[in-house]
C-alpha cells in the first residue's frame, strides 16, 4: 500500500468523481483509476460503487476512507512539525471558525499575530457547528473557534473566550426600530429571519423565543450573517444577531435594538482536539489568543480592536 494510492482514493472520494480527482491531483485520469484498482486488489474489497455518472462510497469504503482521513492529516501535522522545529515562526496554523466570526473578528485577531509573527502562515475553514467539532477531532484544523462553547463533547477540550450579547435587528421603518430597548416579546407576531438548521445562532434565538413565550414564525432560512441582515433590512422580516456580526458591510443595513427579558447571550469558544499536542505554532497562537481574550476583559476593550 503506497501513499499515493491513499491521497488518490481520497480525493476520488471527496470529488465522488474519477475524472474531477484527477483535474485536481494533475494527474491522468488513467492514474488514479490504476491506483484505486491495485488498493482494492490489495485490501480484497470494493471500495466504491456507481450511482449515475458519480462514485459512491461502499460501507466498508466509508470506515476506510475515515481511517484515510485521520492518517494523512496527521502525517501532514508530523511534516509541519518538523518544518516548525527548523523555524517555528514560519509555521502554518489551521483555524475553523463561525462565518459570524469571520467578518471582523477573525481579520482582526489574524493581523495582530501577524504583526509579531510575519512569516506565519493561516489557513481558513469556516463551517457550521456539527463540521467545526468534527473537523477539530479530525485534525483537519488545529483550533477553532465555536459557538456556543460545547459541553461534554468527547475528544474536543477547550476555553470560552468571551460570552456576547445578541441584539434585535428590524427594518429601518419598523414601529420598534428606535427604541433603545425592547422586550423580545414584543417580537412575537413578528415573521423571523433565521440561520438554518445546523448553525448554532438557531437555537439560541429559538430558545430565547420559547422563553419569552412565543415560538418564532419563520419567514425566510439563510446561512450568512450578510443574508439575514440583508432580508431583514429589505423589510422581509426580523432577526437575532450577535454584535460582533452587526459590523457594517454594505449599505443596506437594519436597525439594531438591545434586547431585555430575556437579555440573549452566547458564548464563543476556542477548541482543540483533547489527545496530542497542538503544532508550536499552534500552541503559540492560542496563548496569544487567552491573552488578547482576557486583556480586553479586564480593560472593556471591544473585542477586535
Amino acid at each position: 500500500m503506497e501513499l499515493r494510492q491513499l491521497q488518490y482514493f481520497l480525493k476520488v472520494a471527496q470529488k465522488e468523481h474519477v475524472t474531477r480527482a484527477a483535474e485536481e491531483l494533475h494527474v491522468a485520469q488513467s492514474a488514479v483509476s490504476r491506483q484505486i484498482h491495485q488498493l482494492e486488489q490489495e485490501l480484497g474489497v470494493d471500495l466504491f460503487m456507481q450511482k449515475g455518472r458519480n462514485l459512491q462510497l461502499t460501507p466498508v469504503g466509508q470506515l476506510f476512507c475515515k481511517r484515510v482521513e485521520s492518517v494523512l492529516n496527521e502525517l501532514d501535522r508530523s511534516v509541519a512539525e518538523v518544518h516548525e522545529f527548523l523555524d517555528p515562526e514560519r509555521g502554518e496554523i489551521r483555524i475553523g471558525f463561525p462565518h459570524s466570526l469571520g467578518t471582523h473578528l477573525i481579520p482582526s485577531i489574524v493581523a495582530e499575530f501577524r504583526s509579531h509573527f510575519p512569516h506565519v502562515k493561516f489557513r481558513f475553514k469556516q463551517g457550521a457547528y456539527p463540521s467545526l467539532i468534527k473537523d477539530v477531532i479530525s485534525g483537519e484544523v488545529d483550533l477553532a473557534f465555536i459557538s456556543p462553547f460545547p459541553e461534554n463533547v468527547g475528544h474536543v477540550a477547550g476555553d470560552i473566550v468571551m460570552t456576547e450579547e445578541l441584539f434585535a435587528i428590524l427594518p429601518e421603518n419598523h414601529p420598534l426600530a428606535s427604541r433603545e430597548v425592547i422586550r423580545l416579546e414584543q417580537l412575537r407576531d413578528e415573521k423571523f429571519v433565521l440561520f438554518s438548521q445546523g448553525y448554532s445562532l438557531r437555537p439560541i434565538v429559538w430558545q430565547a423565543c420559547l422563553a419569552a413565550g412565543f415560538k418564532p414564525q419563520i419567514a425566510f432560512e439563510g446561512g450568512e450573517t450578510d443574508t439575514i441582515r440583508g432580508l431583514v433590512a429589505a423589510g422581509m422580516g426580523v432577526s437575532l444577531l450577535p454584535e460582533m456580526a452587526l459590523y457594517q458591510t454594505n449599505p443596506m443595513q437594519p436597525a439594531q435594538v438591545r434586547v431585555v427579558e430575556p437579555t440573549i447571550t452566547r458564548t464563543v469558544g476556542l477548541i482543540h482536539r483533547a489527545e496530542g499536542k497542538l503544532p508550536l505554532v499552534a500552541q503559540s497562537f492560542r496563548n496569544f489568543l487567552l491573552t488578547y481574550f482576557k486583556d480586553r476583559q479586564t480593560d472593556n476593550t471591544p473585542v477586535g480592536s
